[in-house]
């Protein structure tokens, strides 16, 4: 006679000894987190500059502004970055896309009387084919894409330089100021956001203002708005969409991910397009900002991006990191920039500091990652 005994449960011990059903302490969570370098330093660096810059005004609502702005600038390329970066590849053409993105901006709208709109679609459309050239480089060649991008860096600058002089004779163009009224693309890269709540806490005198009763710092730069925002929709990628699994698959082993079933090369080359457009976006901000364009922006900020996805503890092996981590990476170095100028120290010295703390983010990273290691 056949049993019909159905096999017993598991044991309590034996449950507590099957490490897939293990609560995992939270500190062994807090280690695998690529973001709790670049927090530890941000917390370092603001309580730094927190005593040394106390009474110059770096911390009134003005001050807070002027670093956030720095950080939003080289956040919003520091996020593309960090997600290629992750994807296992580079881009150094970044801050040559940032270059020659302005001058496509400046000259059909000032010397041949496009709309602004219109040219700033021509931009994003130069950008789109610049990032798409490369990961297709990239993924056919089978060259590393330091080469593939450091070569894009040459012709991409030297495309600014030489279209600038053919068509107008010079390397700068002004001017851009007289179209941004009425242009309703061009207002989502120029201006500030919330200013009249910043208008009411004045009349409040909750912040500082001015002879004539006008608020000191009238409202939020859009940049810091872009900022936020593609950093946030980063994140959300990365950590709940399958894309987002498909990016870290593709940096962790591309032949293995390949072999499940992720689309590498298509991963790779929107990638490559998203690097493009956020320096495409940096650019409309500096023109609209400025009111002008020059060939010479946007230079060494592909290794400023890349500086700030390290110490916002990506790997550089790729397959590792956040976007929120780059962000605190951007925001340090903000802190640090203006951090130098409120406190009177000699800037000549801010590239050695940025060159230290990128030495001091690798090797910190690498340990973090071993404890991150040993804590699985």
């Amino acid at each position: 006679m056949q049993s019909n005994t159905s096999p017993q449960p598991s044991s309590p011990a034996a449950a507590q000894q099957d490490e897939r059903i293990q609560r995992v302490p939270f500190w062994k969570k807090a280690l695998s987190r690529p973001e709790l370098g670049a927090l530890a330093g941000t917390v370092l660096v603001l309580a730094f500059f927190i005593v040394a810059a106390s009474g110059t005004g770096m911390f009134t609502p003005a001050g807070i502004v002027n670093f956030l702005e720095v950080a939003a600038q080289l956040g919003i390329i520091a996020t593309a970055a960090a997600l290629l970066m992750i994807g296992g590849e580079f881009d150094l053409s970044i801050g040559s896309m940032i270059g020659l993105a302005g001058i496509l901006i400046a000259i059909p709208a000032v010397e041949y009387g496009w709309p602004l709109w219109s040219a700033i679609l021509l931009a994003f459309a130069c950008a789109g084919l610049v990032g798409w050239i490369n990961g297709n480089l990239v993924n056919k060649t089978g060259l590393p894409s330091f080469i593939v991008t450091l070569g894009f860096l040459f012709i991409l600058r030297g495309l600014a330089i030489g279209i600038s002089r053919l068509l107008t004779g010079r390397t700068q163009i002004g001017g851009v100021h007289d179209h941004i009224p009425g242009d309703w693309f061009a207002s989502l890269f120029s201006g500030e956001v919330a200013t009249g709540l910043f208008a009411w806490m004045a009349e409040q005198g909750w912040i500082a203002t001015n002879f004539a009763g006008n608020p000191l710092v009238t409202g939020i730069p859009v940049s810091i708005v872009w900022w936020l925002g593609l950093t946030a929709v980063a994140t959300w990628v990365l950590l709940c969409t399958p894309y987002g699994n498909w990016i870290f698959a593709s940096g962790g082993d591309a032949n293995a991910a390949r072999n499940s079933g992720v689309p590498v090369h298509r991963v790779k080359i929107s990638l490559f397009m998203f690097t493009a457009f956020s320096a495409t976006i940096f650019a409309c901000l500096q023109v609209m900002d400025t009111g002008s364009a020059d060939t010479i922006r946007g230079l060494l900020k592909e290794l400023e991006a890349i500086i700030a996805v390290v110490i916002g503890g990506a790997l550089l092996t790729g397959g590792y990191g956040s976007a929120i981590g780059a962000a605190l990476g951007a925001l340090i170095f903000g802190l640090v920039q203006m951090g130098i100028f409120y406190t009177g120290v000699n800037t000549d010295w801010f590239q050695v500091f940025l060159g230290v703390m990128l030495l001091v983010a690798v090797l910190f990273n690498n340990f973090m990652r071993k404890k991150a290691m040993e804590a699985k």
